[in-house]
């Protein structure tokens, strides 16, 4: 039976709602209207009717156009699309009690750079590395893939060269530039993001960016495409950046550790994790609804010598002492970051303890910043 057209719109005008209403998020169960996430609250989107099992069906239609193969086999389905109006969006199609149920994620609309993103402008030197790897770390809806977006951008502006992507599902669309750009989608270019990253060892690339990395498989071969002379980006679903070694590690079996651990620390040049923390502060603003938007907090490390071996003997624990005496490298804690968007106006103190992981050192650094503004200035990029 083919859907009425009432029914074939309602997912364009639905998609229009999240982009007028500056969603991020968009929520789609029977029997409720639309549910959107707005600067990081979730409410019922005004004046929508609740959504029909039949609406649902062909909301899901138009989503999935054929690829419904996952969602019969494990229950839920990954994609992205464009809607009319050219806004991008990463979308869940999920089964949950038998009826089906959407979550859709509005993508930036352009590639941003670092300083809008509110990540330094040091980070633009991981994309002239000619070989290693780069791991962006957070949770979920942290802008990760934002971030690498950004990354691979440069990239592609400034360098003669292969780029390959392999993510679940292509959210960002880079069209070639100086660089050569193709973009594989798992479950629809290839298999799964491993068989994917070798063969792309056989495709002359330069540059892979690999959506995400958690299996043994897939980690041991990013290590590999890193030790070969490739410059391989990709995320983990980590808190900080110690947590990202840690848990690499922690996939391997015991035995394996300390050689993992070796090899990360010659592969390894550097670990970005960032969060979204509500903007509270003076100078932070407001939407065009009137709530407060978010602004990023990060911590980067980099890997220097002293660092490597750090990794390499796991003395994990010493990294943070790094971390906190490397600005002139790049590198800076989550509390250093957190104390500059306190000095800035962006968060208040209640919100900047509320993220503090060592409430005192971010205390020590809020009345250093206040006696020396020098202390907030960034490194610049090197080139």
């Amino acid at each position: 039976m083919t859907p009425s057209v009432t029914l074939v719109n309602r997912l364009p005008a639905l998609l229009h709602l999240c982009v007028e209403g500056q969603s991020s998020d968009m929520h789609l169960v029977v029997g409720q209207p639309p549910l959107l996430r707005q600067f990081g609250q979730l409410t019922t989107a005004p004046d929508q009717s609740p959504i029909t099992a039949e609406e649902m069906e062909a909301i899901c239609g138009q989503l999935l156009d054929g690829f419904v193969r996952p969602l019969q086999d494990r229950g839920d389905a990954d994609g992205a699309m464009t809607s009319a109006d050219g806004s991008r969006f990463r979308y869940n199609v999920y089964k949950r009690g038998g009826q089906l149920c959407v979550s859709l994620r509005k993508l930036e609309d352009r590639f941003r750079t670092l300083k809008e993103l509110g990540l330094p402008d040091t980070l633009y030197s991981l994309c002239d590395l000619p070989d290693g790897l780069v791991i962006v770390a957070g949770p979920t809806g942290a802008g990760k893939s934002t971030t690498l977006a950004a990354l691979i951008d440069r990239i592609n502006q400034t360098f003669p060269g292969h780029i390959i992507t392999i993510e679940d599902p292509v959210e960002y669309i880079h069209k070639s530039a100086k660089s050569l750009v193709n973009q594989r989608q798992v479950g629809r270019d290839c298999t799964d993001f491993n068989e994917a990253l070798i063969a792309s060892l056989r495709q002359d690339p330069d540059v892979i960016l690999v959506g995400e990395i958690r299996e043994i498989g897939t980690i041991r071969t990013a290590i590999t495409a890193s030790e070969t002379g490739h410059l391989v980006f990709t995320t983990v679903h980590a808190g900080d950046c110690v947590g990202v070694i840690e848990r690499l590690v922690s996939v391997f079996p015991a035995g394996e550790q300390d050689g993992v651990r070796k090899q990360l620390s010659l592969v390894l040049r550097a670990v970005v994790a960032q969060q979204l923390v509500l903007a509270d502060g003076p100078a932070a603003g407001a939407g065009r609804t009137g709530r407060r938007r978010r602004t990023v907090m990060s911590e980067v490390l980099v890997i220097n010598p002293a660092v490597a071996n750090l990794i390499a003997t796991g003395k994990s624990s010493q990294i943070y002492s790094s971390m906190e005496v490397g600005g002139m490298q790049g590198m800076q804690t989550f509390e250093q970051d957190i104390a500059r968007l306190v000095s800035e106006g962006m968060i208040s103190e209640n919100t900047a303890y509320t993220y503090a992981k060592n409430p005192q050192v971010l205390r020590d650094r809020m009345h250093r910043n206040k006696t020396n503004p020098a202390l907030l200035r960034r490194p610049m990029a090197t080139k």
